[in-house]
Parts: C-alpha cells; structure tokens; sequence
C-alpha cells in the first residue's frame, strides 16, 4: 500500500515547501534579530545621553547646597575644571573650591547655577555635552534676583566604570567654561557644539 501524500515525508514537492516555509522562517528570524540589535543599540544610546545628562544637571543642586564630595564625584579622579577664574585639578581641588569662602559666600547669600539644556554628542567611552549656565544670585532689593554672569560649557566626558551602574560609568574628564563676554571665547567655546 502507498503512503498517504500527506504523510509521506519523501515527497519531493512536500520536501521542497517545508524547506521553503523553514528558509522564510529563518529569513524573517534574521531580520528580527537585525532589528533588535538595531534597537538594543539605540536603547544603548539613548540611556548613555540621558546619563551624561543627568551627571551634567547633577551639578548646579550639588554646587548650589555645598556638596563638595559630590560635585568631586562627578569627575575622574584626575579631572579637570577649567573656568575662566581658574583651573580646578582633581577631586581635592574641585572640593576645595565649593568648600571656599567666595562660594560659601555666594551660597550664603544665594544664589543658582542655572543650566541650559546641552547639546550631547557621544562617541563610544567619549561624550562631549555643550551648553550654557546662569550664575543667579539673590539681589539686595528684597525676592529679587540678579543674572551676575552667562557662561559656555563644554563638558567632556568618558566612561569609566561598569555600564550596568545606574550612572552608566560615565565622568567628567574635563568641563572647560568661559563666560560669555565681547572677548569672544565663551562664543567659540559654544561654536563647537557640534565637535566630538
């Protein structure tokens, strides 16, 4: 007796669709995974620009409330603050400074670091994030507040640690910031916004 067509599993023609149906199947499986890995990757990104982000919001309340530890902790151990009053190196030397008497004295007296939202640029380990900062403070006329100085930022950034830390190990390397005067280095500093 002959076997049944359907059952008969050397069917050429019976052969030949269910290689048809398995390679679509594993074309379609390929391309999902395509598109995963494509989406892994952007998730990937997105999560190390909202990182840099919030490392770069995280110092205006830490330097505004006086804490020297943590505005340290945002830099490598061998980080750099270069502002136009000053170079900062490392963490003792960014600790020191929100530890002085000219910034206790303007917290005292109060004020705000007011950031702008930057431009992040990222590149692998390497993220640039440029942008603006307003140094407010509280004026002597009684709920009023002065603007005392705009400043342009650029904050470079690695990744230094785990990528599974909540910060994605990101650090500031270098924060380089210049204010925005008629000498025209706070305007060159933002022109390289668009520089990694």
């Amino acid at each position: 007796m002959d076997a049944h067509p359907d059952t008969d599993r050397t069917d050429p023609a019976r052969t030949e669709t269910l290689e048809a149906r398995l390679a679509a199947l594993e074309e379609g499986l390929t391309a999902t995974q395509q598109r995963l890995a494509t989406a892994e990757a952007a998730q990937g990104r997105a999560a190390d620009e909202l990182a840099v982000l919030r490392i770069v919001a995280a110092y205006s309340p830490r330097v505004d409330s006086g804490d020297a530890e943590g505005v340290a902790g945002l830099w490598t151990e061998d980080g750099v603050y270069d502002v136009d009053t000053g170079v900062l190196e490392g963490h003792q030397g960014l600790a020191d400074m929100v530890r002085g008497d000219a910034h206790q004295g303007l917290i005292a007296h109060g004020c705000g670091h007011v950031p702008g939202l930057p431009v992040v640029l990222l590149d692998g380990d390497r993220a640039v994030a440029t942008g603006y900062t307003q140094l407010v403070v509280r004026s002597s006329r009684p709920g009023r507040y002065s603007v005392l100085r705009v400043t342009a930022n650029r904050w470079e950034l690695e990744r230094r640690g785990p990528v599974e830390a909540p910060d994605r190990g990101w650090r500031v390397v270098l924060r380089t910031a210049r204010a925005v005067t008629d000498d025209g280095e706070g305007r060159a500093l933002l022109g390289r916004s668009s520089d990694g």
